[in-house]
């Protein structure tokens, strides 16, 4: 009979600590390859922990609440094999460490979980999901209900938001997840101090954030080059999807910036890289990815998510409309999955139509680019010697400079832009 450490994984870059949420299996009950056994707050989101092993839970020893750090065991799984899967050196939880039973199990999603990949050094798997399914259909109003989307009104019963306070910027008023996000980003604006020198501690999240940029600002030199780009073919092809597939979801702006990321970094695979090492050692080298991974800027009651939306490249515009629509809904009610939060070369930040007319941003470490969108407005260009008034937004590319120098990262916003501009895009 093996017995087999459960250790707590990193969950993100910057993550130190994690304080247990709930266990969601009691001593004595079987766990399997790819189920969720407990829950973790970090700064950022709570996530599901999965197991990496076959087995039977055993003992527990962090409890409820408890605080632990990446590497610390926190329960004993036994099975069958003869060798243990762990090392028994491995550091047990600072906190917690009598063993007892744990709170009864909450009811977890249906479905058959996918197979993760198995970290080498803990019990712990890394968790490969599936493709999101689309949000159910908009409701109408009847009996002076008010018309908003299913997401709409999950998000803003999360957060308390009153939906008749909101103004819908849907077909025919509706409210969408826009319209709650904006409402919460509203209500969580920084309000002035009650006193002078009145001090306030930072939050979790406000702490990570601090952490990650003076991280980014003073270990990555930064450049930014800027470009214009003209929106007329994009509000076109919406135009004609809306009519031709009304049943389906609409993609937004951010799905085509982020389909037009996705192939500028497959077309310049030197800036679809992260840069790894010290600089002045010999170890220093750039660490390729394999598929196009964006990161998504999201704004959150008093602070910043990204995540993470995998192989962009592989996903039509409808599908790509799912799967970031679900993202910003997880990122919004702090319910991200671990694979969420790592793997991106490069983030978009879009501060949408009250943003400002242009902007820059700085690299989410240890991504090596960042691409900031100004608001939409009306321009005069010369088009074919004449004057136009034309849909246009600033754009800037930061980049890391040990990545990529000023030509490439160029031609990179050069790419991105006759995308934008063009109307060879994959629909479904």
């Amino acid at each position: 009979m093996a017995r087999i450490a459960l250790e707590i994984p990193k969950v993100g870059l910057v993550m130190e600590n994690a304080r247990l949420v709930r266990w969601l299996k009691q001593v004595g009950d079987t766990v399997r390859v790819g189920e969720p056994v407990l829950e973790l707050e970090t700064e950022k989101s709570v996530v599901e922990i999965e197991s990496a092993e076959n087995g039977r839970l055993v003992e527990i020893l962090l409890q409820v609440d408890g605080e632990a750090q990446v590497g610390d065991r926190v329960a004993w799984l036994e099975n069958d094999a003869v060798e243990p899967a762990t090392s028994p050196d491995a550091p047990a939880a600072r906190s917690g460490h009598s063993p007892a039973s744990a709170p009864s199990p909450a009811t977890t999603g249906a479905g058959a979980p996918m197979v993760p990949a198995t970290s080498a050094r803990t019990g712990w798997a890394i968790p490969a999901w599936p493709g999101t399914s689309a949000a159910s259909a908009a409701s109408g109003r009847a009996n002076g209900r008010i018309r908003s989307s299913p997401v709409a009104r999950r998000i803003a019963s999360q957060h308390s938001v009153n939906l008749a306070q909101i103004s819908g910027t849907g077909p025919r008023g509706r409210i969408q997840l826009a319209d709650v996000q904006r409402a919460i980003e509203a209500r969580s604006s920084p309000q002035p101090a009650t006193a002078p020198g009145t001090f306030q501690p930072l939050s979790g999240m406000r702490r990570a954030l601090a952490r990650s940029m003076t991280l980014s600002n003073a270990t990555i030199p930064q450049f930014i080059v800027e470009r214009a780009v003209d929106w007329t073919a994009i509000e076109s092809v919406r135009k004609g999807l809306a009519s031709e597939s009304p049943d389906l979801p609409r993609p937004t702006v951010n799905d085509f910036l982020l389909q037009a990321l996705a192939r500028a970094l497959l077309s310049f695979p030197a800036l679809n890289a992260t840069f790894s090492g010290d600089a002045d050692s010999p170890d220093a080298g750039l660490l390729s990815a394999a598929g196009a991974h964006i990161g998504l800027v999201v704004a959150v009651p008093n602070g910043l998510l990204v995540p993470v939306i995998h192989n962009v490249e592989r996903l039509s515009l409808v599908e790509l409309a799912r799967q970031r629509t679900a993202a910003v809904r997880r990122a919004l009610s702090g319910k991200l999955r671990r694979d969420e939060l790592d793997g991106a070369t490069l983030s978009l930040s879009n501060l949408g139509t009250q943003g400002p007319d242009r902007f820059t941003a700085i690299i989410n470490p240890p991504q090596s680019a960042i691409l900031a969108v100004g608001r939409r407005r009306d321009g005069v260009v010369a088009v074919d010697g004449a004057l136009r008034i034309r849909p246009l937004s600033q754009l800037a590319l930061t980049v890391d400079h040990r990545v990529a120098d000023g030509r490439l990262a160029a031609d990179f916003l050069a790419s991105v832009v006759e995308t934008l501009e063009g109307r060879d895009w994959r629909l479904n």
